[in-house]
């Protein structure tokens, strides 16, 4: 099997292996951010939901595994046992795996999306 993180451009191969992970185990509205203009933390922020802490739960492992299987490493995990917010760091992408209620009052995706401007 061809690893899909050993590409030239790392960061967006790992972040498409996330998206898709997390889209199989039928996550609910997934968004992925560049945010490498607006930190040095990481490349991508992908924000998704799940149904229940059971489903968020299993959206975590399932893409730790495609992570893993694709050559990756995880840098750290918090809040596996969690009802609302589950992160996921393999440094150039950030999986935050969210309840309904808890993405709705945190809005991470309005922090996050500000796009890249032309230095004038």
């Amino acid at each position: 099997m061809q690893k899909i993180i050993e590409n030239t451009n790392q960061s967006n191969s790992i972040s498409d292996v996330i998206t898709q992970a997390v889209e199989s185990a039928k996550a609910q509205n997934v968004v992925s951010l560049p945010v490498s203009h607006l930190t040095a933390v990481t490349d991508y922020m992908i924000i998704c939901s799940g149904s229940s802490n059971r489903h968020m739960r299993h959206l975590a492992e399932t893409a730790v595994a495609a992570i893993e299987e694709n050559g990756g490493e995880i840098l750290s995990t918090e809040g596996m046992n969690s009802d609302e917010w589950i992160i996921v760091d393999c440094g150039d992408a950030v999986l935050h795996v969210m309840s309904i209620e808890a993405r709705e009052f945190y809005h991470l995706e309005g922090l996050w999306d500000i796009k890249e401007t032309a230095e004038e």
